[in-house]
């Protein structure tokens, strides 16, 4: 197998793993389950659909605000994704730090559940934006 087909199949895998998460998030938020691991779920579906995309890039960090920063700088602010994905997976970040995080943070069902269609427009963006670019 070349080095560009594993990349391939990596990327595949990782949008994979952010569809199965995203899978997890709508399961917890059915059944109303806590919050908190409800938009753990969907900003970790978020965070492998962008590692999907890195693969493909020159670029490897250990920290998520690193690949954030990344991503949104090479993809959203270059206009090769539309800005409100950027938005919704730094916003879901933001929650997802507070919750696991903060003290007596309390995320409601309403402030969540709106990230579950983000999410899903967020995986088919980039699963999109592979496909176009023939990378997947």
């Amino acid at each position: 197998m070349t080095s560009d087909e594993k990349r391939r199949e990596l990327a595949i895998y990782r949008l994979k793993q952010a569809s199965e998460t995203l899978d997890e998030a709508k399961y917890l938020l059915s059944g109303r389950k806590s919050s908190r691991s409800v938009i753990n779920r969907v900003y970790y579906a978020m965070f492998y659909a962008i590692l999907g995309l890195l693969i493909f890039e020159p670029y490897t960090s250990s920290k998520h605000s690193g690949v954030l920063s990344y991503f949104n700088s090479r993809f959203i602010k270059s206009g090769l994704l539309p800005n409100d994905i950027g938005e919704a997976v730094n916003i879901a970040f933001d929650m997802r730090q507070r919750g696991d995080y903060r003290e007596y943070v309390e995320l409601t069902y309403e402030q969540v559940e709106p990230f579950i269609d983000k999410a899903e427009g967020f995986i088919k963006a980039i699963r999109n934006y592979l496909s176009e670019s023939k990378l997947i």
